[in-house]
């Protein structure tokens, strides 16, 4: 019989696997193989390579037309205190007291 790990929720040992996800009767947390759960959300870098982090100030670098109003976001607009979504490639930032979300393809830092 081979060793599973322990539940990274609970601790116990009475784990038992489903196909590819390790299952806990205790707690009912399920998991799946590979790298500890829990590790390092998606990093987020900008159009050169540069990692952003939540109230970042970047530029925009490309006029950019916003879908469903007449408002044109400027080439070199600098946009302060962005914030990270749950896709590595949008930000949501206030522009001219408007909230929008941004691709990164389009930011620099």
């Amino acid at each position: 019989m081979s060793q599973f790990p322990p539940c990274p929720v609970c601790g116990s040992t009475d784990v038992y696997t489903d196909g590819s996800l390790f299952i806990c009767p205790v707690c009912g947390h399920e998991w799946a193989e590979g790298p500890a759960e829990g590790s390092a959300a998606p990093e987020v870098r900008d159009s050169n390579g540069a990692e952003l982090q939540d109230g970042d100030a970047v530029t925009v670098i490309k006029d950019l037309k916003v879908r469903g109003s007449s408002m044109v976001i400027k080439r070199g607009t600098k946009v302060k205190s962005i914030r990270l979504t749950d896709n590595p490639e949008e930000v949501d930032c206030k522009i001219e007291g408007s909230s929008i979300v941004l691709k990164t393809c389009f930011l620099k830092k």
